[in-house]
């Protein structure tokens, strides 16, 4: 497992890196269901560098320290539903899968929210099969709180609360 992980902002020449990981069936499955088109990788990544344009928040490149090599990506944005909630994200290539490196960006991702607004809920979505990001998240303390079909595609909804009940 890497020391360190450094994580980089996407900016308009990271294409190349966001295509080559968005392209696998396997990394795409629990996402999208397969890996993107051409042209979809590219609809999906101008939507990035829009996000990207808030100085804190968006997607981010997750790179080893020691070699530079692009492991995945994550992401800290604000729910698109509801700007009140942080929502998480993350991928990996498949060879870095079970290594720990999850929870590495999920940690860096709950910091990074913890320091923009320490009471702002985190939500993060996942495919309701994809058991390893259950079991992440719920290691953070997220709970489930929707199972069910959105925008066509299956889904399941966990939060992190952490704003005080009023």
């Amino acid at each position: 497992m890497p020391d360190t992980l450094l994580f980089q902002k996407y900016v308009s020449g990271d294409f190349t890196d966001f295509q080559d990981l968005v392209k696998e069936d396997d990394v795409m499955k629990y996402i999208t269901g397969k890996g993107l088109s051409n042209a979809q990788a590219r609809k999906k990544f101008e939507s990035i560098l829009e996000l990207n344009q808030d100085p804190d928040l968006g997607y981010f490149k997750v790179i080893e320290a020691d070699t530079q090599k692009l492991l995945g990506d994550c992401k800290l944005v604000n729910y698109k539903k509801d700007a009140t909630v942080f929502e998480i994200g993350y991928l990996l290539r498949k060879e870095h899968w079970g290594k720990g490196l999850g929870t590495q960006i999920c940690k860096s991702m709950l910091a990074l929210a913890t320091a923009l607004d320490p009471n702002k809920d985190v939500i993060g979505i996942i495919d309701p099969d994809n058991t390893a990001s259950k079991r992440l998240l719920s290691k953070f303390g997220f709970k489930s709180f929707f199972v069910g079909i959105e925008d066509a595609i299956a889904t399941e909804k966990l939060i992190l609360k952490r704003t005080a009940i009023k």
